[in-house]
């Protein structure tokens, strides 16, 4: 909850995104160069992103949300009413709205329109921009969700409290289990994860942007007392536990500032008192060049506060533009801090996330450096910023601190990491004596939690002998049907609690690379799989399929429902996936000939191919991209990674690797079976968990989505700016639909600049 709500401009649930180009006078929807529109073209076909390459960000182009974005409201929106894809109008032309700008407008644009009769407030407004985004997704098809299931939580009756304060997609175990005892005589619990341990505690999204599952649970489970909290319900609210009174003014600018007083009595686990300035850490670091350093990416903490892009050049000392204070965040008394909101970030639809800040003890971002404000704003004291030769003496210590997992550094949290285990991939965690509570003033009952891997086909062989008393997730239905027959056979040992998942299994993609950067291709694949038939299948009954990154059961889907949200399910058919190939230019052999079996191949001219169409194979090397004359013909094989021990790779193997269908479109799979950290370096194509090679290879991946922040927020994840997008983009694609090609005499404007879901090992 800590990282979401310090950097919430992010969106806390990763997915994907799209990418684009421009081709001659014209890019792939009608853009003229000179930020003119026409009539919308098919997006089968096109490769996007080549031509932005050859041009300049805030240069040659910007986003159209940047362009036109905060002049627009709801009401200046056409649906077209068979397609689902929105348009505005702009000084005489005509442009069709894309991923950047719908996410953006979703949480930026909710203004309520004057005189409306349709929106009568802002969650109307948001739930509008919500169903035309899950329109164009669903055009897209960025990633394909195939199950969507029913989860059971499976537990020792000796853990109590658990069916009065259970687990839901917005509260899980790390959270709920604050309201639980245990009758064991250790009072402890043991919590198994299929997801492994990878020791990432400190802050587990930190070099990446879909940590792992485990590590975020230890890294809840030992952070806390924010001043913003996820409530059990999902939504937003101030901690009254630690605040004691918040102020929130709207200033004549269009800023907006919080002022926030904490309690005087919280603590460290070690006893030592926290004061304001540690809950000005976080945001501070990871604003600076220093952890951008650290993590390889800049993880932009105070994007949304002013004065952020002068204080986010400051490396130590006086350069133009650069500023040691950043402005917006104040440093005001022992317990009294402010944050002021730039204009252009407001107004939000989820404006309280911009409050929440959580302590950080200092010296282990910072070493020996303070929070120190002189009048002019928060900063840090010049030895953050001290060098070795090139390098930052504090770029080390950050990325050693992400992986800290003994008692170096206090815990804010309710339980503190005792130990931790790189061979088991298991960590002991006991009671915090110091924490004041939850949002609701509540502390452990509990003493100890274990946390460790599990096999999912031995889960319950471990809850039989005693070495769990918690499994969470439990889906699929013989998984299902053998939990359910355990606590059947065994009444009053175990017990249950069920819930509709908040997300979905999927196949991912890294759609900058290969074939499945092209969406006619992930179009063709969902056709090939009979996707309600591999759901009832995987779940047992337990579950269905979903058509876009949404829960059936949150309010903004129902409300889109209402507004009359449509969306295609692909349904199975061959035909359908040989024709949008065709349509999209597969439609050739390897020797550039037309193409009459085997394996389709795609011809990329010279101009447009890049060193990865260039050099793109399969796995086993039997088809590679081939050039005759200047041109090359990419062929259609896709390289799967899989998650080893898994049904849902196991399951795969058949519903889509030896699928009929994929080899009778002239499609073909490989595939390597791994472990999930390793598959998540190849999908950075970056040595995140220090697995990547250096060469891609694959551009498939199987693992989950959730949809359990409080906040559904994509803004960013489909941004076109570049850093923006190396940053923050969870499949690598961008929307050509979000691409403003400049006039000369529009040239020079400056860009907004931030961006996440928790990936699973499924």
């Amino acid at each position: 909850m800590k990282r979401l709500l310090a950097i919430l401009l992010v969106a806390v649930m990763a997915l994907s995104l799209f990418a684009c180009g421009k081709t001659g006078d014209n890019d792939e929807t009608g853009n003229k160069d000179n930020g003119n529109a026409s009539e919308t073209v098919s997006l089968a076909g096109k490769k996007y992103g080549v031509e932005l390459e050859d041009g300049k960000y805030d240069g040659d182009y910007i986003s159209l949300y940047q362009k036109y974005g905060k002049d627009v409201t709801i009401a200046d929106v056409t649906e077209d009413p068979e397609t689902g894809l929105a348009y505005i109008e702009k000084d005489g032309t005509k442009y069709e709205l894309g991923m950047d700008f719908l996410s953006r407008a979703m949480v930026y644009n909710c203004t309520v329109p004057a005189d409306s009769d349709k929106y009568q407030t802002a969650d109307d407004v948001y739930a509008m921009w919500w169903k035309l985004y899950i329109q164009r997704w669903n055009s897209l098809l960025p990633e394909i969700p195939l199950y969507s299931n029913e989860y059971y939580d499976l537990f020792n009756a000796q853990i109590e409290g658990v069916k009065d304060h259970p687990t839901n997609p917005y509260w899980d175990v790390t959270s709920a289990l604050i309201d639980w005892t245990s009758a064991k005589e250790d009072k402890s619990i043991i919590i198994g994860n299929t997801t492994e341990l990878s020791g990432k505690f400190r802050y587990a999204t930190f070099g990446g942007t879909n940590p792992g599952a485990a590590d975020l649970d230890v890294e809840e489970l030992s952070t806390g007392l924010g001043t913003v909290v996820t409530t059990k319900d999902g939504g937003y609210a101030w901690n009254d536990t630690v605040v004691k009174s918040h102020e929130a003014v709207e200033n004549e600018d269009g800023t907006k500032t919080y002022t926030i007083e904490i309690y005087d009595d919280l603590k460290y686990s070690d006893g030592t008192a926290i004061t304001a300035k540690d809950y000005l850490v976080h945001t501070l670091v990871f604003s600076t060049p220093v952890a951008a350093s650290a993590a390889q990416k800049d993880h932009q903490s105070g994007l949304a506060i002013v004065g952020f892009d002068s204080f986010n050049k400051y490396a130590g000392e006086a350069a133009e533009g650069a500023t040691k204070e950043l402005s917006g965040l104040r440093l005001l008394d022992t317990y009294k801090f402010s944050v002021t909101i730039s204009a252009d970030f407001l107004p939000y639809f989820y404006d309280i996330s911009y409050a929440g800040f959580a302590p950080e003890w200092a010296a282990m971002w910072m070493g020996d450096a303070e929070v120190k404000d002189d009048g002019n704003g928060a900063y840090l004291t010049d030895s953050f910023y001290a060098k070795d030769g090139d390098a930052y003496v504090n770029a080390k210590l950050i990325e050693e601190t992400s992986r800290n997992t003994d008692t170096t550094y206090p815990y804010t949290g309710a339980y503190v990491v005792e130990s931790y285990d790189k061979g088991d991939k298991s960590a002991v965690l006991v009671k915090n004596p110091y924490f004041k509570g939850n949002y609701e003033g509540t502390v452990p009952a509990i003493e100890k939690v274990v946390y460790k891997l599990i096999i999912s086909s031995t889960q319950l062989q471990d809850l039989e002998a005693g070495n769990l008393d918690f499994i969470a997730g439990i889906t699929g239905g013989t998984e299902t049907d053998e939990a359910l027959t355990l606590v059947k056979n065994n009444e009053g040992k175990y017990d249950t609690i069920n819930y509709s998942r908040a997300g979905y299994g999927k196949l991912g993609f890294r759609a900058d690379y290969g074939p499945v950067q092209f969406t006619e291709v992930r179009q063709a694949i969902a056709y090939c799989m009979d996707r309600a038939e591999f759901a009832k299948t995987f779940t047992g009954g337990y579950g269905g399929v979903v058509d876009g990154p949404y829960y059936k059961e949150s309010w903004m889907y129902k409300k889109a429902k209402e507004f009359g949200m449509t969306l295609d399910a692909y349904a199975t058919s061959a035909d359908s996936a040989k024709e949008v190939l065709i349509a999209g230019g597969w439609v050739y052999n390897a020797e550039g000939g037309e193409y009459k079996d085997g394996v389709r191949y795609k011809k990329i001219p010279a101009a447009e191919a890049t060193e990865n169409d260039i050099n793109y194979k399969s796995k086993d090397g039997a088809y590679k991209t081939t050039k005759v004359g200047d041109d090359y013909y990419m062929p259609l094989v896709l390289n799967w990674f899989g998650t080893s021990d898994n049904p849902f790779t196991d399951q795969l193997v058949t519903g889509f690797m030896e699928n009929d269908n994929i080899e009778a479109i002239g499609m073909k799979v490989w595939n390597n079976i791994g472990d999930f950290n390793p598959m998540l370096d190849e999908l950075y194509q970056a040595q995140i968990y220090g697995f990547y090679s250096g060469s891609p290879m694959y551009s498939v991946f199987n693992f989950a989505t959730g949809f359990t922040s409080a906040a559904y927020d994509y803004a960013y994840n489909w941004s076109i700016e570049p850093t923006e997008f190396d940053n923050y983009s969870a499949c690598y694609l961008k929307d050509m639909a979000d691409v403003y090609w400049l006039a000369d005499s529009e040239k020079g404007v400056a860009p907004e600049t931030e961006a996440t879901a928790t990936e699973t090992a499924e």
